[in-house]
């Protein structure tokens, strides 16, 4: 067990909606996240990649992988935290969106972590 906390990375999302770049009526949802990401092992690693799956109602997916995160690889040490916006569009108001990152301790051990499923809603439609 003690092993598992050597490579040990928390993330946190908040997303939000945001209404002014969405159009209803073309299906068109954009969504902002905040994501908080912070090193709780105990050896410094570099975030190399992501990889995000993100669903919306009527069951569609998509998956989008990429280079660090918008536009960064923040290495970490243990104890260091790593916060930045994005953002997603998708053609309903309600979808999820899970995924994980994957990083590269200072030891060369590759390892990833997992993003839980968050939520993406227009305020009014779930209660």
């Amino acid at each position: 067990m003690g092993e598992s906390r050597k490579y040990d990375i928390s993330v946190t999302v908040t997303p939000q909606f945001v209404p002014d770049q969405s159009d209803e009526a073309a299906n068109r949802f954009v969504f902002a996240y905040h994501v908080n990401i912070v090193n709780t092992g105990s050896i410094a690693a570099r975030l190399l990649s992501r990889h995000w799956v993100i669903s919306e109602e009527d069951g569609k997916e998509q998956e989008v992988r990429g280079q660090g995160v918008v536009g960064e690889q923040p290495n970490l040490q243990p104890g260091e935290g790593f916060d930045y916006v994005s953002g997603v569009a998708i053609g309903s108001p309600v979808g999820t969106m899970r995924g994980s990152y994957q990083f590269i301790a200072d030891d060369g051990t590759a390892f990833d972590a997992e993003i839980d499923e968050f939520v993406l809603s227009v305020p009014r439609v779930l209660h």
